[in-house]
């Protein structure tokens, strides 16, 4: 392992202009939007992975709908979409964790997680700005090729406002944020575990469970379902998705995206606070 000097010995990063840095996290977001459309027989394969699995749980979820009508609030065309839209958000909101976590881990592995920390450009900044990236481009392939293959083979809903869709971009985008403000955290630990392989681990399970990809919050018993609606995993799938479904429209919209926006804030200025903590003495392997 190699200590590095406490942060405080760092040269201070130079200032920069608030355009220029918009500039430069645009152009870093668009590099990663790039990055990911060069990877065609992957992204084609993923595609076809969530269509399939699209059509077997939309499959289920007739079946359940038809001998328990209405279920947690559902008609059964909702529920239908309900499973199409979550397959379209799972990628795009890394319900699963990686994109630019696998990076990090690598980066920490080498040891180039120190260099990371010496560029005049925030490192939270950038990793945010290198998600989102990623995240529209999975939100133009892997997003809208299995709503369309379940608009077609399905009876599904679509929004009946022309609002609704743009809200809907707006309620992801949120989604993509607060996603990352999870992952950033447990990308974090890795300055103190060298390797956060563990705690994504765990992570993956509780995301895949609390965000309502599996099985819609609505659906959860009591306590648990209360728990649910107030974690931030709920902003991943659940309240995109009813907003897509108008399940939350007039003044409950607000609170929804108020919801998302506050835990978006609260993950950031948490992972932002994380990191300041690691760096007051970074180790790292390799190098």
């Amino acid at each position: 392992m190699l200590n590095s000097a406490p942060a405080e010995t760092r040269p201070p990063d130079p200032p920069a202009a608030p355009a220029a840095s918009l500039r430069l996290y645009a152009a870093v977001a668009r590099g990663a939007f790039r990055r990911y459309s060069t990877y065609r027989a992957a992204t084609l394969a993923g595609t076809f992975t969530n269509t399939v699995f699209g059509a077997i749980l939309a499959s289920s979820f007739l079946a359940l709908w038809q001998a328990r009508p209405n279920l947690g609030g559902y008609d059964q065309s909702q529920a239908v979409t309900y499973i199409w839209v979550s397959q379209g958000l799972l990628v795009t909101v890394a319900v699963w964790g990686g994109g630019f976590q696998d990076d990090v881990q690598d980066r920490f592995r080498s040891g180039d997680i120190a260099v990371d920390l010496y560029r005049p450009v925030d490192f939270q900044g950038w990793w945010l700005a290198t998600d989102l990236g990623r995240a529209a481009f999975h939100l133009l392939v892997r997003g809208t090729v299995p709503m369309l293959v379940g608009a077609l083979a399905f009876r599904t809903r679509l929004p009946q406002q022309p609002l609704t869709w743009a809200v809907f971009l707006l309620s992801v985008l949120l989604a993509v944020v607060v996603s990352f403000g999870l992952r950033f955290l447990v990308s974090i630990t890795g300055f103190w575990l060298h390797d956060s392989e563990g705690v994504r681990s765990v992570m993956l399970v509780v995301s895949m469970f609390f965000s309502g990809m599996l099985l819609p919050i609505a659906l959860f018993p009591g306590w648990l379902g209360d728990l649910g609606r107030v974690l931030p995993w709920a902003a991943l799938i659940k309240v995109p998705t009813d907003v897509f479904l108008e399940r939350t429209d007039g003044g409950a919209l607000p609170g929804a995206l108020g919801f998302q926006l506050a835990w978006a804030a609260a993950l950031l200025a948490a992972g932002r606070g994380a990191q300041w903590l690691a760096t007051r003495r970074v180790v790292v392997q390799g190098g």
